[in-house]
C-alpha cells in the first residue's frame, strides 16, 4: 500500500532534486548512488509501486528512478512503474509530441511498457485546457489503443482543478474504462477541501464516487505536501492523547489506508529515515478506529482554524523568472503560523534569514508578473500572498527598529 513518488529525489547535498537554485536550476545534482540504495531497499521491503512524471526535477526524475530500478537486481515484474502524460505546455498538445513523450519516457525508465500511465492533472487550466491536451488532439483514444496492445498496462488520470474535467472522466468511464485514479486525499481534504483551497472538492465526494464505479485510488499528498508530518501544535494536541509515540506522518498514512479502495499511497521520500519509518507504519498498517477518526477530525478541523497557505511545496511555480525562491517564502510563512507559540519578532526574522538566505530570493522582489500562478495545481493566488508576506515582514522590521 505504500508507494514511492519520485519527485523528490535526494541530492548529493542532503536536498532533493526540486531544490532551485537562482538560475532555475539545483546547486547540487541527484545523488544517484543513494537513490539506487533506497529503491533497493524498499524493493527487499515489499515496496513496489513507482511514480514518476517526465516533468519531475527538472526532467532528471525518469532516468534515475529507472536506473536505480535497472540496477536493483529485481525482475521487471517485480515491481510497476507509473508515470504521466505531463503535455502541460501548448507545444506539447499535438498527438506526435505526446508520442514522443511516451516513447521518451519508455526509453529512460528503461522499459517497453508502463504498468500505469495517467493523463497528468487534468483540471489544470479549466476543461477546455483538458480537452486541447488529451480529447481535441486524440491523445486519450491513442492511450486507449496502447493499453489494447499491451504497451500500458493500466490507464488513469490524476486530478486537480476544475471539476469538470473529474466529472467527464467518470461520466464517460464506459467507454474509457479507467483502471484507476489518482487523488488528493488526506484527513483535512477528506471533508474540508474547500477550506484548505477553494478550487479542491472534498476526497470523501471524489473516493465515493470512484468506488461507486469500482475504479481504484491512489493518492497523492496524505500528508498535504508534508504539512500534515511537521510538528504542528494545533493537530499535535488532538493526537498525542491517543498516541505520544505516533508520528503526525503515521496518522496521516493510518487514515488513507483505512479505506478499502485505496491502491497505493503516495510518499515523495527524499531521506532514508522517513523511507525506514513509512515502511514501519504500512508493515502492517493498522487501520483508525471510529474514535481515531473523530480525533483526526478535529485536528482537521484545529489545522483549518490555523488559516495557512495552502502550499505543498511541490516547486511547480519554480523557477520563478527573477530569481525568488516561493515554496521556500510560503513555507516559511506556514512554520510561523502553526508554531506552538508566537515567535517574537526578531525570532520571525531570524527564520525568515534562515529560510531564504539570499536577499534577492525573498517576497520584496516579486514584481507580480504572475507566471508562477498559472502552474500551481493548488491554483494559489502566490503574488498576493508574497506581497502580503512582505508587508507582514516590514512590519516586522519597523518594529524591532522601534525598540
Amino acid at each position: 500500500m505504500l508507494g514511492y513518488g519520485a519527485m523528490r529525489l535526494p541530492t548529493s547535498d542532503g536536498g532533493h532534486a526540486n531544490g532551485w537554485a537562482p538560475d532555475g536550476y539545483s546547486k547540487a545534482g541527484i545523488d544517484q548512488p543513494t537513490l539506487d540504495a533506497q529503491v533497493k531497499y524498499m524493493l527487499d521491503h515489499g515496496v513496489n509501486y513507482f511514480d514518476t512524471s517526465p516533468a519531475y526535477c527538472r526532467g532528471e526524475s525518469e532516468a534515475c528512478l529507472g536506473g536505480a530500478l535497472k540496477t536493483s537486481g529485481y525482475a521487471r515484474d517485480k515491481y510497476m512503474i507509473a508515470t504521466k502524460l505531463s503535455n502541460f505546455a501548448p507545444q506539447q498538445f499535438s498527438l506526435d509530441a505526446c508520442k514522443k513523450m511516451f516513447a521518451d519516457s519508455l526509453r529512460y525508465l528503461q522499459t517497453d511498457y508502463i504498468d500505469f500511465y495517467l493523463l497528468h492533472a487534468i483540471g489544470n487550466g479549466g476543461f477546455e485546457t483538458f480537452s486541447r491536451r488529451y480529447l481535441e488532439n486524440g491523445a486519450l483514444d491513442w492511450c486507449v489503443s496502447l493499453r489494447a496492445e499491451g504497451r500500458i498496462r493500466n490507464l488513469g488520470f490524476s486530478y486537480h482543478g476544475d471539476q469538470k474535467a473529474f466529472e467527464w472522466c467518470l461520466d464517460n468511464n464506459d467507454k474509457y474504462k479507467w483502471d484507476f485514479c489518482q487523488i488528493q486525499m488526506n484527513y483535512v481534504d477528506w471533508l474540508h477541501a474547500g477550506g484548505v483551497n477553494s478550487r479542491n472538492i472534498n476526497a470523501k465526494y471524489m473516493y465515493e464516487r470512484l468506488t461507486a464505479l469500482g475504479i481504484p485510488v491512489v493518492i497523492m499528498e496524505p500528508l498535504l505536501g508534508g504539512r500534515l508530518a511537521r510538528y504542528n501544535y494545533a493537530i499535535a494536541n488532538e493526537l498525542n492523547a491517543l498516541d505520544p509515540k505516533a508520528s503526525l506522518a503515521k496518522w496521516a498514512f493510518r487514515f488513507c489506508g483505512t479505506y478499502p479502495n485505496v491502491l497505493t499511497c503516495l510518499s515523495g521520500m527524499t531521506r532514508t529515515s522517513d523511507i525506514e519509518e513509512n515502511i514501519a507504519t504500512f508493515s502492517p498498517l493498522e487501520p483508525c478506529s471510529g474514535e481515531e477518526l473523530a480525533a483526526l477530525e478535529r485536528a482537521a478541523l484545529a489545522y483549518l482554524n490555523l488559516k495557512t497557505i495552502p502550499c505543498n511545496d511541490c516547486k511547480y511555480c519554480m523557477p520563478c523568472p527573477y530569481g525568488l525562491d516561493i515554496p521556500a517564502i510560503l513555507t516559511f510563512k506556514n512554520k510561523v503560523t502553526t508554531a506552538k507559540t508566537m515567535p517574537s519578532a526578531r525570532e520571525i526574522l531570524d527564520m525568515y534569514e534562515k529560510a531564504v538566505p539570499e536577499k534577492l530570493r525573498r517576497a520584496e522582489r516579486c514584481t507580480g508578473c504572475d507566471r508562477c500562478k498559472m502552474h500551481c495545481p493548488q491554483n494559489i493566488d502566490i503574488s498576493n500572498e508574497l506581497a502580503a508576506i512582505d508587508k507582514w515582514v516590514d512590519g516586522l522590521i519597523d518594529e524591532e527598529i522601534a525598540k
